[in-house]
């Protein structure tokens, strides 16, 4: 390697490793609090390590109603992950495999609804679900996302058509059914997209916010963000109890990644690259 090529990747190592602390050193702090006293938190640096360590803070949060807006969210999260993988495979299949009148321009008609902010959708989805008398219900946090998302569909849809014809020709040559296609060829070759869209779902709606927030009320159908925002404002001068709120908001969301790392670069790499 040349000494100019050498100066170059280390600067470009540089920028990573900085970028990389720049990332993790919130993440790092949020858990350094929670793990702290109050009395610890006012007189040490933030940086500093806990001595001794407290989890008092995480079992007032607990306490507090954290507990069941993790296990809300999380039914919430497997719902619509469920929900959105089965149904944007069939509309994705519908418009890559299958002729109808007015499938492309019904595609693109459906696609242009990404540019439309969600703000704007907001007030209708409320007054629509309060008609209902659905509000602060599970089906209010999961209905409005459920039935696929235009991203999904379209992501799906430009891998569906880079399969063979040939595979879904001998498919059907064997007798197979429209719905035996989709399960036995097209699932099983898609799974690198299914798992990508799988992450990106998961990791959108446990961060989902501003719908649950208008949708329910209470705590019975409250979701963690609502849940942790909540605590900021009770404890706004207990630092160390929003933090430990914090703390368990992010650790689902850090394992999800150490257990599934390469799967989530892949992701990364194959949506950059779509």
């Amino acid at each position: 390697m040349s000494p100019e090529r050498a100066v170059r990747s280390g600067a470009a190592y540089l920028v990573l490793v900085l970028g990389g602390l720049v990332t993790v050193a919130p993440l790092v702090l949020s858990a350094l609090t929670a793990l702290k006293t109050p009395a610890q938190f006012a007189t040490d640096p933030p940086l500093a390590l806990p001595t001794p360590v407290t989890w008092t803070n995480f079992h007032t949060v607990v306490d507090e109603g954290l507990g069941r807006a993790v296990l809300v969210t999380a039914l919430m999260t497997a719902c619509i992950t469920l929900g959105q993988l089965v149904f944007s495979i069939l509309a994705a299949y519908a418009f890559a495999r299958t002729d109808f009148p007015g499938r492309d321009a019904l595609f693109w008609v459906y696609l242009a609804t990404m540019m439309v902010p969600p703000m704007v959708t907001l007030i209708p989805l409320y007054l629509m679900f309060a008609k209902l008398e659905w509000l602060n219900t599970f089906w209010a946090l999961v209905l409005p996302f459920v039935f696929g998302s235009p991203y999904a569909i379209f992501l799906l849809r430009q891998y569906f058509r880079s399969i063979p014809e040939e595979l879904i020709g001998a498919a059907r040559l064997d007798g197979a059914t429209t719905l035996d296609i989709i399960v036995h060829v097209v699932v099983p070759m898609s799974r690198p997209v299914l798992a990508t869209l799988t992450i990106i779902t998961i990791v959108s709606q446990w961060n989902n916010f501003m719908w649950p927030l208008v949708a329910s009320s209470g705590r019975t159908w409250q979701v963690l963000t609502v849940a942790t925002a909540n605590l900021q404002t009770e404890y706004n001068a207990r630092w160390t109890l929003v933090m430990a709120a914090t703390t368990l908001a992010i650790a689902p969301l850090v394992l999800l990644f150490v257990l599934f790392q390469r799967q989530v670069l892949r992701s990364i790499s194959w949506t950059g690259l779509k």
